[in-house]
């Protein structure tokens, strides 16, 4: 694949295209980076130093993309945390300048908005353009359990209304969408669920909870369920690749000790998923 990332970076660490990039060339996938900002570290730590780019300027960077004449050969655009609807804006115009070269590209956006227990985390107005403008033209979203139940206005609580959820915000426009951090009623304890549902189905992976929640694990989620289900042209198969090499980079990261994920010390389980997980059919 070619694909056009546009996100955040940081120097140190791995998040955003920090966290995107290195996965997918681990996997044989050509990357552009577009950066929205370009800070010393995640904003985790609670301070950080570096620029956030205008939107102009990422929109520049885009079209020297383009003045080279091989927006047309990209097969995928990427997107992740969107600061601000200009910078959104811009994505949105960069997605349809590639789709209008090449028709078959695909969108892949991971809707970052917040999570359970610290609720939203971005700027206000933020999540509902991403539900009413950005989500609507996407192909593939990635939301977590608390983004889902955003986008789809609704409160889940068993699989079956998480199942219910996707439906309504599959109907706004994306074929493909892979819910992360499930947690429902029917669980076994300390046990989550990754559910993925597209056009051919839906699917689920359940995984041991680890006591960690390191930043960027989204970023890398994302990155690589869209380069598995691009080659494998199946969400079961992306799924459980995706997952395996997820929670591997994560056990290393506990095991490590780190804020930071594990992504190089970890490559291998990137490069080659383990057949660690199952996906069940769920309808």
């Amino acid at each position: 694949m070619k694909i056009l990332s546009i996100q955040s970076s940081v120097a140190y660490g791995h998040v955003g295209n920090s966290a995107a990039a290195f996965p997918l060339q681990r996997l044989g996938h050509e990357v552009w980076p577009v950066l929205t900002v370009h800070f010393s570290n995640h904003t985790g730590y609670g301070a950080w130093r570096g620029p956030v780019l205008p939107a102009a300027d990422v929109a520049e960077v885009i079209a020297g993309i383009g003045d080279r004449g091989v927006l047309g050969s990209a097969d995928a655009v990427l997107s992740g945390y969107q600061g601000d609807p200009a910078v959104g804006a811009v994505i949105l115009d960069a997605v349809a300048t590639v789709k209008a070269a090449n028709p078959a590209a695909v969108y892949c956006c991971d809707p970052v908005m917040g999570d359970a227990g610290r609720g939203m985390f971005v700027r206000p107005g933020i999540p509902e353009y991403l539900r009413d403008t950005v989500v609507p033209r996407a192909d593939i979203i990635t939301p977590n359990h608390f983004e889902l139940d955003f986008l789809a206005g609704r409160t889940t609580n068993s699989l079956a209304e998480v199942l219910d959820a996707v439906d309504l915000v599959r109907a706004t426009g994306p074929r493909h969408v892979l819910v992360t951090s499930v947690l429902h009623g029917d669980l076994p304890p300390d046990s989550l669920e990754v559910v993925a549902v597209s056009d051919e189905g839906a699917w689920a992976v359940t995984t041991p909870l680890l006591p960690i929640n390191p930043n960027g694990g989204g970023d890398v989620t994302a990155a690589l369920y869209l380069a598995h289900l691009y080659t494998t042209g199946s969400p079961a198969t992306a799924l459980e690749r995706t997952i395996a090499s997820v929670f591997a980079v994560l056990e290393a990261t506990l095991a490590a000790g780190t804020r930071e994920i594990q992504l190089i010390a970890a490559q291998d389980v990137i490069a080659d998923p383990p057949a660690r997980f199952t996906a069940r059919r769920l309808r």
